[in-house]
């Protein structure tokens, strides 16, 4: 049925400690929506994806990938599916599809959820605050059991009254810190992973000692850089350097030429796709040999286009979802969607979202019996084991809200990173910074 319409730092005790991780957090949830803002302000490719996904059926049997028939039976469970649908910033209606296919294979081949068929009740935004709040309300009224709300820019208004309503909530990731600390809702994002876990995780699988950050200096990006990134590095015992660049820096040799002569392990570039284009160009002029890491926002087809392949191949970035290549992740997903869907595009990464959000939501429901309510599904999800995420590339959620001090809503630890080929798309993927989540 349609209807219309990021562990945080402190060990003090107490108050002054709850206060500091709060700060922390919020603090984090800005240096997030930075990528978001950055994002907006060029390049075309939200993900480095840009190459279909190999068929299903090249590498392994599609009913074997499939599962044996389960066939739910009985009364509907009402699943609420919330999208920006088509606006005028993006046309996402493939996430609608992506859900409707993957609600079908759930129902076939998965059970549905305690036994039961899943109903999808979709909700459009067009990108609108307001209309993500008359969505946001429909769910309500429709008395669905929980809401999943693919990747939005509207997130906050879609989900105030839902949660007002006790309703759980799934969502992919969120900067926001109240919708973060909320005992009803949860994400499958680490809300420090992109923009900081990454890189230290990448400096210390290389054994390096050293990150330079070079960060677009805008305030949305140098607020969490300045304060919030220094005492993670040390943390984590690496020397955090960071070099701020005007957003209009056409050539940054000069800057890249001191980064080169202190010679750090890893240098991690945070800005728009013009930016990191200066940057690594930059970092290439003055002979900088260590390892470039980059937000996903800096890899568009002008990158791949403006910065040589010598250059391309070898840079790692964060990554949403595995897409690109042939792996377990894309090969299940690619089987789903080619059996029970239509017109759907493999190569666009927010469709392969929508998947690994409707399937991990099932997979962590998996012991659930009897009524399927707003109550019990948290219940559920409060409760369950780690599980691995379906499509996540060997991501791992648990929901017991203990993934993160004071951010009750995250079910991850760490996230994908890909690393480039000479042409500037992923050749591999691997899971970082992940650990598992205390009982």
């Amino acid at each position: 049925m349609r209807l219309a319409g990021m562990p945080l730092g402190g060990t003090t005790n107490g108050r002054a400690r709850r206060l500091r991780q709060r700060r922390l957090l919020t603090s984090v949830a800005a240096l997030a929506a930075s990528a978001l803002f950055i994002a907006a302000c060029g390049g075309d490719d939200e993900e480095t994806g840009g190459t279909d996904n190999p068929p299903a059926s090249a590498s392994a049997n599609v009913d074997a990938l499939l599962g044996e028939v389960n066939q739910a039976s009985g009364e509907p469970v009402r699943i609420g599916i919330i999208t920006d649908g088509a606006s005028q910033v993006a046309d996402l209606t493939i996430q609608n599809r992506v859900a409707e296919a993957t609600a079908e294979w759930i129902n076939e081949r998965g059970g549905g959820i305690a036994g039961r068929p899943i109903e999808l009740v979709e909700c459009e935004t067009q990108n609108d605050p307001a209309k993500g709040a008359e969505c946001g309300t429909q769910m309500v009224q429709a008395d669905v059991a929980a809401v999943v709300i693919g990747t939005s820019g509207v997130v906050e208004t879609t989900w105030q009254p839902i949660a007002d309503a006790d309703v759980p909530v799934l969502m992919f990731g969120t900067g926001d810190p109240t919708i973060l600390a909320d005992d009803h809702t949860f994400t499958l994002n680490d809300p420090t992973f992109a923009v900081i876990q990454m890189p230290i995780a990448v400096a210390k699988e290389l054994g390096a000692d050293s990150v330079t950050s070079v960060v677009i200096d805008v305030p949305a990006a140098l607020e969490s850089a300045e304060k919030t990134a220094p005492p993670l590095y040390e943390a984590a015992g690496l020397k955090y350097t960071l070099v701020k660049v005007p957003p209009a820096t056409a050539d940054m040799t000069a800057q890249m030429q001191q980064i080169a002569n202190d010679n750090p392990g890893v240098v991690f570039v945070i800005g728009n796709d013009a930016f990191c284009i200066a940057a690594m160009n930059g970092l290439s002029a003055v002979g900088y040999a260590g390892q470039i890491t980059a937000i996903s926002q800096c890899i568009s087809d002008a990158t791949r286009t403006s910065v040589p392949g010598d250059v391309l191949e070898g840079i790692k970035i964060g990554a949403f979802v595995p897409i690109g290549v042939d792996n377990d992740s894309t090969r299940l997903y690619n089987a789903v969607v080619e059996a029970y869907g239509d017109d759907i595009d493999l190569s666009v990464p927010d469709g392969m979202v929508m998947f690994t959000m409707l399937a991990g939501f099932h997979a962590a429901l998996d012991g659930l019996t009897g009524d399927v309510t707003p109550d019990t599904v948290v219940a559920a999800l409060r409760s369950a084991p780690e599980v691995e995420i379906p499509g996540a590339g060997g991501l791992k959620m648990r929901c017991n809200g203990k993934a993160f001090p004071d951010a009750k809503a995250v079910c991850v630890r760490g996230g994908l990173v890909t690393t480039l080929d000479d042409e500037g798309q992923p050749s591999q993927y691997e899971v970082l910074g992940s650990s598992p989540i205390e009982d």
